[in-house]
């Protein structure tokens, strides 16, 4: 029986064996030639799997999916009609323009004045859902009613909703409405880390391989309301979706999973994106 050797595939591809059995087994030392390791290869049955910190498939891929809007730079100051909408594109080593503005985005608000800001209220906080076993395109087949169809949260993945929510309580950031797209990963994310949700099929990507410029558009009209919608006084409202819903209104595509974009809406229709903070980040104020 072959052993089972994993092969991440990645930005740089890398290939990750499994130590325990290769080294065990004598049949790779710290030594080994790059001609030791192919050979090895050879012999072993592969699991192709993509990189942690590769794409979500369809929902925009994380490191090389479908890309966002055409903006030069990161957005940060828009009203509906002024917010531009992603388009998608093919994923690749060069980061696409929603990625870009990501990695390019600096917090308006940071530390004890972002805590101050949070713990007032006022706020939209828009998470993209915790870590997945596995990225795959699901959003074809995938059946909003069925878990066992769509791609779930990971252990990890499980950790990271948890620490959100132990951070907002150690922090005391006050939260009113939980809202979450249909699919598993986003409510279940929602529901560990704050224990309510409600769903909303306004935040659901379309049952596309590839985004359509109309259904882009369509996204941005779901999320604009939720995301420019003042909340209750004293407290904060987050959202619970996936990546290429939030890459539609902002230009920005949220990354990697578990990352959280925190959102002032101005009262008017507009808003103001502030900050981003990974899932650890809400215990380190």
């Amino acid at each position: 029986m072959k052993n089972k050797i994993k092969v991440w595939v990645g930005v740089g591809a890398y290939v990750l064996a499994t130590s325990a059995i290769a080294l065990s087994e004598g049949k790779v030392s710290a030594q080994a030639s790059s001609a030791d390791l192919a050979q090895m290869l050879m012999s072993e049955e592969l699991i192709i799997s993509q990189a942690p910190a590769g794409g979500e498939g369809g929902e925009g891929g994380e490191g090389g999916g479908e890309g966002g809007g055409e903006v030069p730079s990161a957005p940060t100051t828009f009203t509906p009609e002024e917010a531009p909408a992603g388009e998608g594109g093919e994923g690749g080593a060069e980061l696409s323009p929603g990625e870009q503005a990501n990695a390019d985005f600096q917090d308006k608000l940071s530390g004890a004045d972002l805590l101050s800001a949070l713990q007032e209220g006022g706020h939209i906080i828009y998470f993209r859902h915790a870590q997945t076993e596995k990225d795959y395109a699901d959003q074809v087949t995938a059946n909003v009613d069925d878990c066992s169809t769509q791609r779930m949260l990971s252990e990890v993945g499980w950790e990271q909703a948890k620490a959100i929510g132990d951070g907002f309580e150690a922090n005391s950031i006050p939260v009113g409405q939980v809202i979450s797209s249909q699919f598993c990963r986003a409510w279940q994310t929602a529901d560990l880390a704050f224990g309510k949700y409600e769903k909303n099929p306004a935040l659901n990507f379309p049952k596309s391989e590839e985004y359509t410029d109309a259904q882009v558009a369509q996204m941005k009209a779901n999320v604009m309301p939720l995301l420019t919608a003042v909340p209750e006084s004293g407290t904060n409202t987050v959202i619970v979706g996936h990546d290429d819903i939030f890459e539609s209104a902002t230009g920005i595509y949220p990354d990697p999973q578990g990352m959280a974009y925190v959102i002032t809406p101005d009262g008017n229709g507009g808003m103001e994106v502030v900050a981003n903070l990974l899932p650890e980040e809400w215990s380190q104020f």
